[in-house]
C-alpha cells in the first residue's frame, strides 16, 4: 500500500465532523473506535491512518468490540442489500447446499458458545476456509478468541478504509 497522501484520504480529512463519523460508521460499527479516529484527523498518509485504526482497535474494550462485531453478518449470509458485505463474504458464493449447511451449523454452535457471530476477515477466503477457520477456533477459550477477533476487525477495517479512501 502506498503511505502519500491520496484525493480519497484529503476527503476524509476535510469531512465534517457528522459525515466523517457516518462513514467510518460503514468501516467499523464501533462508535468508540470511530470516535478515536476522527479525534486524530487529519492524517498525513494512509498508514498513518492505518495506523490508527490499529491502534484504536486495541483500546477497544469488550463492550466496543461486540459493538463492533454487531455490524457484521454471518459468514454465509451477507447482509441483504449491502454490496461490502456480499464482496467480502464472496467464498460463500459458489458454495455447495452441504457447506452451506454445515456453515450455518458451525456459526450457530460458535454464536451459542461466544455470545456473537464467528468474525473472520472473510475477504479472499473461500468457504472451506472459513469452515475450517470456525472449527479450528471453536475450542478457543472466550480470552483467546476476543484477541482474534480483534485481529480480524483490524485487517477488515483496514480492507474497508482502503476502499473508503478508494472510493471516496
Amino acid at each position: 500500500m502506498t503511505t502519500s497522501s491520496t484525493p480519497g484520504l484529503a476527503r476524509f480529512n476535510t469531512l465534517a465532523a457528522d459525515e466523517a463519523t457516518a462513514v467510518l460508521h460503514e468501516v467499523c460499527a464501533s462508535a468508540e473506535w470511530g470516535s478515536i479516529i476522527l479525534a486524530h484527523r487529519p492524517y498525513a498518509d494512509t498508514e498513518a491512518l492505518f495506523t490508527a485504526s490499529d491502534a484504536a482497535m486495541a483500546e477497544l474494550t469488550a463492550e466496543d468490540l461486540a459493538d463492533a462485531m454487531a455490524g457484521h453478518p454471518p459468514i454465509g449470509r451477507p447482509k441483504p442489500g449491502d454490496p461490502a458485505s456480499a464482496r467480502e463474504q464472496r467464498g460463500m458464493a459458489g458454495a455447495s447446499e452441504e457447506l452451506r449447511a454445515e456453515m450455518l451449523e458451525l456459526n450457530l454452535a460458535y454464536q451459542e458458545r461466544f455470545g456473537h457471530v464467528f468474525l473472520i476477515c472473510a475477504t479472499g477466503a473461500t468457504g472451506e476456509q472459513m469452515r475450517d477457520a470456525v472449527k479450528a477456533r471453536i475450542g478457543n477459550s472466550p480470552e483467546q478468541e476476543r484477541e482474534i477477533v480483534r485481529t480480524e476487525l483490524g485487517k477488515i477495517n483496514r480492507i474497508r478504509l482502503t476502499r473508503l479512501l478508494q472510493d471516496s
